[in-house]
């Protein structure tokens, strides 16, 4: 497990306020995935607010600590290694005096953490029976459409916080930014003004737009007298790599060579992101970069569309048989999958001028 003090390192002791309440010593718990560690940010973000003084400490995965490394809301990251056993993980927090324990992942290995650290530990509705039947039946009992970013408040309800409309946070370290920077001068990529980011890739087969449609895309951008730089892990460099051999000249891609501080810097750099329902999304929302989204089989009241980005449009098709699943799926139940197939390049490069207009 990696620990990393963004303040001086020093024990945790309570401070006594007027009240004669302790300072709070909250532990965030997100294991996982970049989209979800982003929507944590505007709880973490209020809770700073309100508790100036307190220690906010987050769990997450060892590869996903660059995304909290250099955020002024958070004390500490403790990472966990790859392997690493959810015994080994409570050892250390049990050694922590928190005053409050946030699980906002969910899980069976979440609820394990919970077991073995003892305390009061708070969690927050993953609306699992409406997700359900607005899969199965069709029919919507989510009543409200809440973002999942503002259903994180429900387990910080003791906290007294509340959401403050503003977008997540990604906050870069300069170094990142002087990395992006000379990647893009060694690539030939363009000034940041004629540049667009693309993110083809995703971690389910059906919130994929067909790459034939990336392609037809990235030729109109390029049309234009912009470079696009194709983003994404190094699970998404094969589709990357079509995407560059089809669409031709001033296309460049950066799947998987690049971490996250350096893709977050680059999407800054960007004119606009075009993407399925990914992280790099939830990136660019973050670093206040305008986003064209493709939504196919997960839907608005799921939660995970950009939350209050500064500009973002989502491209969607009204289909009867969507929702189909909550996270995507290998293959299209229906075998056609429509709702992403459907989605074509004219109408999202037309959203996009819009977008920039």
């Amino acid at each position: 497990m990696r620990r990393i003090a963004k303040t001086p390192a020093r024990p945790y002791i309570p401070a006594v306020t007027d009240s004669s309440k302790p300072t709070p010593h909250i532990l965030v718990v997100r294991f996982s995935a970049i989209g979800d560690i982003l929507l944590i940010t505007p709880l973490l973000r209020a809770l700073r607010a309100r508790y100036p003084a307190g220690w906010i400490t987050a769990l997450t995965k060892e590869q996903y600590v660059p995304l909290l490394s250099h955020n002024p809301n958070v004390n500490e990251v403790i990472g966990i290694g790859v392997g690493e056993s959810v015994r080994q993980v409570a050892e250390r927090l049990r050694r922590a005096r928190y005053t409050h324990r946030l699980d906002l992942h969910g899980s069976l290995r979440s609820l394990a953490l919970r077991r073995l650290v003892p305390g009061r530990w708070t969690t927050y509705s993953k609306r699992r029976l409406a997700r359900a039947l607005l899969i199965i039946t069709k029919r919507d009992f989510y009543h409200a459409e809440v973002p999942v970013a503002e259903r994180y408040f429900e387990a910080a309800l003791s906290l007294d916080v509340q959401p403050d409309g503003t977008s997540p946070d990604l906050f870069l370290a300069p170094e990142a930014r002087d990395d992006a920077s000379s990647w893009l001068t060694r690539v030939g990529a363009g000034e940041p003004g004629s540049l667009m980011a693309i993110a083809p890739g995703a971690a389910h087969a059906t919130k994929r737009w067909p790459v034939e449609h990336w392609i037809e895309l990235t030729r109109r951008i390029t049309s234009t007298g912009a470079s696009v730089v194709v983003l994404g892990g190094a699970e998404d460099a094969t589709i990357a790599k079509a995407v560059v051999a089809g669409a031709g000249p001033r296309v460049f891609t950066a799947a998987g060579k690049l971490g996250l501080q350096q893709t977050g810097a680059l999407l800054q750099r960007a004119s606009a992101l075009i993407s399925g329902d990914t992280g790099v999304m939830h990136m660019a929302t973050a670093v206040g970069t305008p986003v064209v989204a493709l939504f196919g089989p997960t839907v608005r009241q799921f939660g995970f569309f950009p939350y209050r980005a500064r500009r973002a449009t989502v491209v969607e098709r009204d289909l009867g048989c969507r929702p189909c699943t909550a996270q995507g799926s290998s293959r299209c139940p229906l075998g056609h999958h429509r709702c992403m197939r459907e989605i074509v390049p004219a109408a999202v490069s037309a959203s996009l001028a819009e977008l920039l207009a």
